[in-house]
């Protein structure tokens, strides 16, 4: 994994994990744009994975004047976590670093910040 990837491993269960993120991003004051959920979709197809889901999260009032500054963020925003399970029942939260995503898409430093306060519950969340 490159350090522009971020990775922690969850002290609680798959379910308690997606529970506990998606209650601190709605603590937080942010808002689920959407979920995939990647191991339903292989089942629909007639495949096999792990509990696999992406949580698309943000807030329209800090990511628009984002954009609206640094466009090249869009492709980036919403913000979103990766959260799965591996073969031997471990679950893991996956989120692209945002200093990365500042330095591709020239946001200033205090817009950076915003985004690691956005981030950074994410981790409380799963210790």
């Amino acid at each position: 994994m490159s350090d522009a990837t971020v990775r922690y491993r969850s002290a609680l269960t798959f379910t308690k994990t997606v529970g506990a993120i998606t209650a601190a991003i709605e603590s937080a004051g942010l808002t689920i744009f959407a979920t995939i959920d990647h191991a339903k979709l292989a089942l629909d197809v007639g495949l096999q994975m792990p509990p696999t889901l992406v949580v698309f999260y943000g807030n329209p009032r800090g990511g628009t004047p984002l954009m609206m500054a640094a466009p090249d963020a869009a492709l980036d925003l919403p913000l979103r976590v990766l959260i799965r399970e591996d073969a031997a029942c471990n679950t893991f939260i996956v989120f692209r670093n945002v200093v990365d995503l500042a330095a591709f898409a020239g946001i200033t430093p205090a817009m950076t910040a915003t985004l690691m306060l956005a981030q950074s519950v994410l981790v409380k969340a799963v210790r």
